[in-house]
């Protein structure tokens, strides 16, 4: 990368750079969505579990998975591009945030790319676990939104809406996880002290208790606090983390 004097890039370097920074992770993008597109029958029995084990009705000859359906001639097709293109974003996630991180990189001092590669690497498996966790909870939220159907109706669903409920659900679990590697991003950076992060510890926990409440796509207590429980835990686990590395700078500060 071209550099001009007191390390700037001109304007057309920059488009440049971002033209090869979108081209590479379109590519990582490309390549997972290929996968995807190869394994999509495995993906799409994983994704009914929690509703009905499509391989085990296959096996048997059990039509009691009729309830999941796809309308239309250009419905599947539809369906398998479209499983394929999430499936690409998330698997290559960690390829293409790097490339988030390399076009921002050239206009960070060292210490910041040092901060910033350590928020890639823990945001990355924050969000596996938060994903993870959303995914277990499909049988429980997919029971309980279930239960509200008449007996004396039946309930056919749409696959393509029942994947936007799994994602959503996924999505909002895995992005919640990522507050606490914001929360610590930010002070590394000197945005915020441990003590501004706990000192609104009550408002943190109703903020917290709302969201978990407003977002959840079921209604009921378990599945909210199944958000909101180990969110309290990694809010205040990052507002400790936060304080030691206020001490650790103090101590530096004393010391120079």
């Amino acid at each position: 990368m071209e550099e001009v004097a007191g390390g700037r890039m001109p304007l057309m370097e920059h488009f440049r750079e971002l033209r090869k920074r979108v081209f590479r992770a379109a590519a990582f993008i490309t390549v997972g969505s290929i996968i995807g597109f190869i394994f999509f029958a495995k993906i799409i029995d994983t994704l009914a579990k929690p509703i009905c084990d499509l391989q085990r009705a296959r096996v048997i000859g059990s039509s009691k998975c009729g309830i999941l359906v796809i309308n239309g001639i250009l419905g599947p097709i539809n369906l398998q591009i479209r499983v394929a293109l999430l499936t690409g974003i998330i698997i290559s996630a960690p390829f293409w945030l790097y490339q988030i991180w390399a076009f921002i990189a050239p206009g960070l001092h060292r210490k910041e790319k040092r901060y910033s590669v350590a928020f890639i690497g823990f945001a990355i498996p924050f969000f596996g676990v938060g994903a993870f966790l959303g995914y277990k909870l499909l049988p429980t939220a997919v029971k309980v939104l279930l239960g509200f159907t008449p007996q004396s109706l039946g309930n056919l669903i749409q696959f393509s809406d029942y994947l936007d409920f799994v994602l959503r659900l996924i999505l909002l679990f895995g992005g919640a996880f990522e507050l606490p590697v914001f929360l610590v991003a930010l002070n590394l950076i000197g945005a915020l002290s441990g003590r501004s992060i706990l000192k609104p510890w009550r408002i943190a926990i109703f903020a917290i208790t709302f969201f978990a409440a407003a977002f959840t796509p079921t209604a009921d207590p378990v599945t909210m606090m199944i958000l909101a429980v180990p969110l309290y835990c990694l809010y205040f686990l990052a507002g400790g983390i936060a304080l030691l590395n206020d001490r650790r700078k103090a101590r530096k500060a004393r010391d120079e």
